[in-house]
């Protein structure tokens, strides 16, 4: 799968600096609390309390099973398996969609949305997908209201998510 770069050389290093950020030592005592997502043998999953069973279709949260379209329940697998990363909207849909994302299509965000609730409404203690302006969206399971503050809206001074 190719990852779509910024077009501009200024975007370019930027998006550079982001999805290869080397955190000085003094950020080695982490801000906040990460759960850790692994995949076992069997095509599945773990963020913590989030099971996603890849070859079932199958979404539990807290042990209990989530109703996921099929396109929600591919986003959350084409996110969940590049846990951390920064997700391109271009990689997305051409992991979910299986096309090339064309100019003004929202079905991306609308997709991140939908799914963004649903796991919010089952674990609310939880933050699982993670907005990145301008780059895409990045799966990192947080404690909610732990997440750090990476950037600000400039209009009202709130933190982005």
């Amino acid at each position: 799968m190719h990852t779509a770069a910024p077009a501009s050389s200024a975007s370019r290093v930027l998006y550079e600096s982001i999805t290869t950020l080397q955190l000085p030592a003094w950020a080695a005592t982490p801000l906040y609390v990460t759960v850790a997502v692994h995949q076992d043998s069997s095509s599945t999953l773990y963020a913590g309390e989030l099971e996603i069973r890849l070859g079932e279709g199958l979404v539990l949260a807290n042990g209990r099973a989530l109703t996921l379209s099929v396109r929600e329940f591919e986003l959350l697998g084409a996110l969940a398996g590049r846990a951390g990363a920064i997700v391109t909207r271009e990689d997305l849909y051409a992991a979910v969609w299986g096309g090339q994302l064309r100019t003004g299509d929202r079905s991306v965000d609308v997709y991140v949305s939908k799914l963004r609730g649903k796991l919010e409404q089952a674990m609310p203690d939880r933050r699982f997908i993670h907005t990145h302006p301008g780059f895409g969206y990045r799966f990192q399971p947080q404690p909610w209201g732990h997440a750090p503050e990476l950037s600000r809206d400039v209009h009202n001074g709130a933190p982005v998510d």
